[in-house]
């Protein structure tokens, strides 16, 4: 097989890659929010609640928890959801995990910074929200970039579970080249893809850091 058909299907498994990567961004970043508040929420059940969800979401393999959602409803609930579901249910999978670990991260940055900066702000007249975007939120969103650059660094090689639920991403696309031509080299060109692909990413996100850089504790 020539080199330019392999880089091709490669570049197919990748737009799926892309796919599950951004969508789970776009999901899981604002619901990530929602856990945190619900984690630190004073009434108890809910708090409790959240903290059971988010030990179930990091205790367990999110390969497991891709299969549930595919397998679960036809196997449990004998639904037949058709051939479109194992998008759907890579998307949540994906989602709702990684909302669990962005829900600590985002709960760990609040949770940092002083009372006495509120208190401040309360003194100098700012309402709940004023405080919350102005003062607090520049402060949170620094002090939290490096774990989020982390977690997001390690979602683009996770994407590669996608194969699970029958999703042929790019990893996926490697594996059935290099069975066909009895050869290494597609993993060789998917691991230089991932590499660039994440280089890319830890660029982006080490200008976010630096141009937040005027944010002093």
């Amino acid at each position: 097989m020539e080199l330019a058909t392999m880089l091709e299907l490669l570049g197919s498994g990748l737009v799926l890659t892309l796919q599950v990567f951004f969508t789970t961004l776009v999901g899981a970043l604002p619901l990530g929010v929602v856990v945190a508040l619900c984690r630190m929420s004073r009434f108890k059940p809910l708090a409790l609640i959240t903290r059971f969800y988010i030990s179930v979401m990091r205790g367990t393999p999110l390969m497991l928890q891709l299969m549930a959602l595919m397998f679960g409803p036809y196997y449990l609930l004998g639904l037949e959801l058709g051939s479109d579901w194992k998008y759907w249910a890579c998307s949540i999978g994906f989602i709702i995990n990684y909302a669990a670990y962005f829900g600590e991260i985002y709960r760990s940055g609040l949770q940092s910074i002083p009372r006495g900066q509120y208190e401040a702000a309360e003194v100098l007249g700012y309402t709940r929200a004023q405080t919350f975007l102005k003062i607090i939120l520049p402060q949170v969103a620094k002090r939290i970039l490096p774990a989020m650059s982390n977690e997001v660094i390690t979602l683009v090689k996770d994407t590669s579970l996608a194969f699970v639920v029958g999703i042929m991403e790019m990893f996926t696309q490697a594996k059935a080249l290099a069975a066909s031509q009895v050869s290494m080299l597609p993993y060789l060109l998917a691991g230089v893809i991932y590499w660039v692909f994440n280089f890319i990413v830890e660029m982006i996100l080490t200008r976010i850091e630096k141009k937040m850089s005027y944010y002093h504790d």
